[in-house]
């Protein structure tokens, strides 16, 4: 699937079925089907329980009061001359990070990151995790951030460190649930980055059913390796090259100095392996199954734009708080399971997929089994994407990312609509042909 020119990128795009007043306004109003526009949360304290804001605005849902789990640690005005000492412990904690009475008063969100410099899947998800924080801070919330582990199959692969791979994916999912838990955090946004970290955020997303938004962190850029040929003989390389390098040493038909060339220029910085391995895979699973906005985990992680995307993130799951949801046990259904299965098909993803839906469906409690990844095996592969074709996510995108997958699909009838993460159904945020 090649188009015959790209298409142009843009944060209306990103945000299919807003306008571009509507998107270009997001961060100045709560609801853009109100008439009037609701004040910046920074100025009006728009979460306070109980002043102006969250749950005195038009739209506003005693559901999303149920929500706000954090209420029994914030300092509430009707509380204030009143000897009601419970709370106060936990209140002065959390005074003792900066946060004063109207940031304890606001719903309190986990930005939840798997951050690493052991790898360059997850070393720039701590940058990210600062964008998110301001769009949850514009959005009317406090941001609390903590990070957890990850397991580099890049690097653990041939070792006894991959013994760990799997493993982490259940450490990852009971560290994200047992933290926001325990501090009763109101809703989530998780940043993820290589193979283990991406099921391990929808498996824990599943488990507490809080408003959740999640965010991969990005595919890395196609390395350069000039051949000896000369530079017009220049071809782009994944980690994918270095490990079949590694072969051609082995059977001697490559000498110590040319690994070593293809070695040093495979994997030129930030971002996940750049085909269509398991990581760009459960991220474009993520979109599938409408935990992700369609069309941010395209971005590749050092592109301009991605920023832009997370800041929106954290937006965006305040609008859910909001709202009442969805949240995601409402968004994980037999469908989107389907969904998700289908567009790994047509992209020749990874067979990793099947180990991991059959994980997050369970965490769901939706009965989807071995069987469903037969039928899905039916779809045609549309997508010439490495390791079995030419191209890597990152050149996908340039050229329309998983909603280009999506329209393919949904044009041939291979997908359902369901709901998604921004409120509106997969079909509105499909672009049309």
């Amino acid at each position: 699937m090649r188009p015959q020119s790209p298409r142009p990128f843009s944060y209306s795009y990103l945000l299919p079925g807003l306008s571009a007043r509507e998107a270009g306004s997001c961060r100045k109003t709560h609801n853009p089907r109100s008439k009037e526009p609701e004040p910046r949360a920074q100025k009006a304290r728009g979460f306070s329980f109980y002043g102006p804001g969250f749950l005195k605005t038009p739209h506003a849902d005693v559901r999303a009061l149920r929500r706000i789990r954090s209420k029994g640690i914030a300092v509430r005005e009707k509380q204030r001359h009143q000897a009601r000492p419970g709370p106060s412990p936990a209140r002065a904690m959390l005074r003792a990070t900066g946060l004063d009475d109207a940031a304890i008063a606001r719903p309190l969100v986990a930005v939840v990151h798997t951050w690493s410099d052991v790898s360059p899947c997850n070393i720039t998800l701590r940058d990210l995790a600062q964008h998110v924080r301001r769009g949850v801070h514009d959005g009317g919330g406090t941001p609390i951030e903590f990070n957890t582990i990850a397991v580099t199959d890049g690097i653990a692969m041939g070792t006894d460190g991959m013994r760990a791979s799997l493993a982490s994916r259940e450490t990852i999912a009971d560290s994200i649930e047992l933290a926001v838990s325990g501090h009763c955090l109101d809703a989530m946004v998780l940043l993820v980055g290589c193979d283990k970290t991406i099921p391990a955020a929808a498996m824990a997303a599943a488990r507490l059913d809080i408003p959740t938004v999640i965010l991969y962190g990005g595919t890395i850029m196609p390395g350069h390796c000039p051949s000896k040929k000369g530079q017009s003989d220049d071809k782009p390389l994944t980690v994918q090259d270095v490990f079949e390098a590694v072969g051609a040493h082995s059977a001697g038909r490559i000498d110590d100095s040319e690994l070593h060339r293809i070695e040093s220029h495979a994997c030129p910085g930030a971002g996940a392996c750049g085909g269509q391995f398991t990581a760009n895979t459960m991220a474009m699973v993520l979109t599938f199954l409408g935990l992700s906005p369609l069309g941010y985990n395209d971005i590749p992680a050092i592109h301009e734009d991605k920023p832009e995307a997370a800041r929106l993130c954290g937006e965006l799951v305040m609008q859910q708080l909001r709202n009442g949801g969805p949240t995601p046990r409402a968004l994980l259904s037999v469908d989107a399971l389907r969904n998700a299965a289908r567009a790994v098909s047509a992209t020749a993803g990874s067979t990793n997929a099947a180990l991991h839906l059959l994980a997050i469906a369970h965490e769901a409690g939706v009965a989807f089994d071995l069987e469903e990844f037969e039928a899905a095996a039916h779809t045609p592969v549309i997508a010439d994407l490495k390791p079995g074709g030419r191209y890597t996510a990152a050149e996908m995108f340039e050229f329309g990312g998983a909603a280009l997958v999506a329209r393919e699909l949904k044009t041939a009838g291979l997908i359902e609509d369901i709901p998604t993460v921004t409120g509106r159904s997969f079909s509105r945020n499909c672009p049309k042909r």
